[in-house]
């Protein structure tokens, strides 16, 4: 049976409820409460209206050319609930203070990272980064245009629900067309909303004056649909994008300092050690700026960390280094402590392999394998005199 002839068996759902408080202010108990009482009715309404639809594109003539939306709204209305059972609880029925409700502004109004597991503009199954109302903006914009391609439209007693339904949509689309790159980009996104408040203003003048409008309103709702889908996913990749020039950003002038900390290193080591190791310290500067374009960024963060794997080597190495020798520093002073104890550091024979080994210690490079048996001779001609 095809779609339209089973559209009274496919009920709209409502949209989902409006998110109360902000990201850091704790929620107001009540509106807390309301706000779970009416997402969770929103939920059962919609994974209704999802799992009627679903047999609706399977029961169509062409299954394939909606099952990316439909695996869309299903991946997103678990991700709502999935974040509605964490809410739920923090909640624990009521008993939350300042810190739980802080807590769950986070989750209401923080972004997640959300598998598009179907078919989503550009790159499929790119994940985003979505607060709980964007997800439900977006699960509602791509359910609105799957009944229309489904041919699921409501009667015409629901016309004014629609037209409402537009004109709030029309609202956030005026905000986050604000939101666009400046230049063009915001441009005709802004161009975009206003053709569709024109349209939407003429139909509702031709419904005034009693013309059926039902044609005109189902592509104005998948045209606004389609729209405010594209434009919370590129937001989405833009928050993206910005996390990844500043994380790569971040780690590259960590690298340029850690490798202007060990050349002052490998100085140090060279000068004191003549066994040092023979490390190239990594040039940062020899990968270039930073690129503009993510798949760049990403090759260029990747690069980045090569060459961090390259300065921890050559760091452990030479700290290593410089390590043994203050450790022999430290063995000569505890050997010489205790011949000071014991009334021993003066006399000729101790006095004479202390000598040695201090001057094999200052020598500069000193050399680490002659200041380390002079030690243990010294360790053993103390330890011979120790016990006569």
């Amino acid at each position: 049976m095809s779609g339209p002839a089973m559209a009274h068996q496919v009920p709209a759902g409502a949209p989902a409820p409006p998110a109360p408080g902000r990201l850091g202010d704790p929620l107001e108990p009540a509106a807390a409460l309301a706000y779970l009482t009416a997402l969770g009715d929103w939920l059962a309404r919609r994974r209704t209206e999802l799992d009627a639809l679903d047999r609706e594109v399977l029961a169509s003539a062409d299954p394939g050319a909606h099952t990316g939306d439909i695996t869309l709204a299903l991946a997103l209305w678990q991700a709502v609930a999935d974040r509605e059972q964490q809410l739920r609880a923090v909640w624990d029925s009521g008993r939350v203070g300042r810190d739980e409700r802080e807590r769950m502004a986070a989750l209401v109004w923080g972004r997640r990272d959300t598998a598009a597991a179907g078919r989503t503009p550009g790159q499929p199954g790119n994940p985003l980064a979505l607060s709980v109302p964007e997800a439900c903006r977006l699960t509602d914009a791509v359910v609105g245009g799957l009944r229309e391609r489904l041919g699921l439209d409501p009667s015409g007693a629901e016309t004014n629900a629609r037209v409402a339904a537009l004109r709030a949509q029309l609202e956030r689309l005026r905000d986050q067309s604000t939101l666009e790159p400046a230049g063009p980009p915001r441009l005709r996104a802004v161009q975009h909303v206003a053709a569709l408040a024109a349209r939407l203003g003429a139909a509702v003048d031709k419904a005034g004056r009693g013309g059926d409008v039902g044609g005109i309103l189902g592509p104005l709702e998948v045209e606004a649909a389609t729209l405010e889908r594209d434009l919370i996913v590129g937001g989405a990749r833009r928050r993206d994008a910005g996390a990844l020039v500043a994380r790569v950003r971040a780690a590259r002038a960590d690298l340029v300092r850690r490798s202007a900390a060990l050349h002052v290193l490998v100085d140090r080591c060279v000068a004191t050690v003549e066994e040092a190791p023979r490390y190239a310290v990594p040039d940062v500067d020899a990968l270039g700026p930073l690129p503009n374009t993510a798949a760049a960024l990403t090759a260029y963060e990747q690069r980045l960390a090569l060459v961090g794997r390259a300065l921890a080597v050559a760091e452990e190495a030479y700290g290593r280094a410089l390590q043994g020798h203050e450790d022999r520093e430290a063995r000569l002073s505890a050997l010489r402590s205790r011949a000071e104890a014991a009334g021993r550091a003066d006399e000729p024979g101790v006095r004479d392999a202390y000598g040695l080994a201090r001057a094999a210690l200052d020598a500069r490079p000193s050399r680490a394998a002659l200041a380390e048996q002079l030690l243990t001779l010294y360790a053993t001609y103390l330890a011979t005199r120790e016990g006569r």
